[in-house]
Formats: structure tokens, C-alpha cells, sequence
């Protein structure tokens, strides 16, 4: 069946509406030339493909409080919370949090240690001790090292967990070290609080 007229002349008005689009698109007139400054800007422009994430961090140092550690990968728990170091060297191993930021990147970068043990202090059990200034130094997979500078410690009970403080995205890279603190209660085998230093990145 052959089309109307009303339907020839519409698809005639759409065919002259795209011929007229694709004119405007086919250079710029002159005197519309793109300026030097855009042509540089794509020129600079690399590619993700290309894009090299930042190591992972494999070793804490903070030489005020005495502590060198290799770091754990964490995940979470069942129950949705971060996990803890596990393993035989649980105690005197840090863990950084791999669902997080990576130390150097915008961000809170967030590394979990254990404050004791039955059988005698952990690898975090001096972080109430930093101060103010106090130097924390991440090594990383490609042997890189970032530095980060104390800002505060603070004690938190683990109901009121900072949990926007902690994890919350900055635009700084910012360093958060997590560990038990406050009164231990027996019944249920825990600590009642958190103790938590709070550092910025360090030039």
C-alpha cells in the first residue's frame, strides 16, 4: 500500500530536519574554531586504559608508640561489620579494610588492630598514646610510602560508634586506626568502647 500524502510530506519535513543537523555538525564556521586551550586539553587527556590504581597497603609503621606490621586484608562479617585480624598472628597484626579506601587516595583509609590478649598486649595496644603530630607511615605493594600526621585520639563507646567520622568519604586522604578500649566487660568476652586515632595525610 502506498503512503499518503500527509505521510510523504512528514517524512520529507523529518529527512530536510536531519540533513540541516548533520550540516551543523560537520565542522565549525569560521571564526567558531575551537580555542587553543580546549585543543591542549584534549590533547592531555589519558585514557582509563591507562590508569594505574594506587598499591594496596601492605605494612603500618608508627615509630611513636612502637609499632611496625605487616597489614591483613579485610572484609566484612556476617553480621555486616567490618572484619578484625584472624590467624595465629591476629594479635600482633594490623588489618586494613580492602572494602574501603586505599591509604593515598581521597578518602578515610581505615586499618583495625586488637589492643590485647589474654596472654598480653596486641599490636595496637599503645594508640591512646599518639599525639597530635605524631608521625603514621603506610608502605605500600610497590614499595611506595605514604605519610600521614596525627590529628586526634578519641575513646567512643561501641554503641555510638562514629561510623560517619570513620568511613565517611573526604576529599583528603585521611588515615582512621581502630582499636577496643574503655572498660572490658566478661560476659561478653569484649571491650565497651573504641579508641580511635584520626590522621590526615602528611607532606
Amino acid at each position: 500500500m502506498g503512503r499518503s500524502r500527509p505521510a510523504l510530506a512528514a517524512a520529507a519535513v523529518a529527512a530536510l530536519a536531519v540533513a540541516v543537523l548533520l550540516a551543523g555538525c560537520d565542522r565549525p564556521r569560521a571564526g567558531q574554531e575551537r580555542p587553543a586551550e580546549a585543543l591542549a586539553a584534549v590533547r592531555g587527556f589519558q585514557s582509563f586504559r591507562g590508569y594505574q590504581p594506587t598499591p594496596v597497603p601492605v605494612r603500618l609503621e608508627i615509630a611513636r608508640i612502637g609499632v611496625s606490621t605487616g597489614l591483613q586484608r579485610l572484609g566484612r562479617a556476617a553480621d555486616g561489620t567490618v572484619e578484625v585480624p584472624e590467624g595465629p598472628h591476629k594479635w600482633d597484626t594490623a588489618g586494613w579494610y580492602a572494602g574501603g579506601t586505599r591509604p593515598g587516595d581521597p578518602g578515610s583509609a581505615v586499618v583495625l588492630g586488637h589492643v590485647d590478649s589474654s596472654s598480653g598486649p596486641a599490636v595496637f595496644s599503645r594508640l591512646r598514646q599518639l599525639r597530635r603530630g605524631d608521625k603514621v607511615e603506610v608502605v605500600r605493594a610497590d614499595g611506595s610510602r605514604v605519610r600521614f600526621a596525627v590529628e586526634r585520639v578519641e575513646q567512643f563507646d561501641k554503641a555510638r560508634f562514629p561510623t560517619d567520622d570513620v568511613y565517611y568519604p573526604t576529599l583528603r586522604p585521611q588515615l582512621r586506626l581502630v582499636t577496643c578500649g574503655g572498660t572490658f566487660d566478661p560476659a561478653s568476652g569484649h571491650y565497651r568502647a573504641n579508641v580511635i586515632a584520626f590522621a590526615s595525610l602528611s607532606r
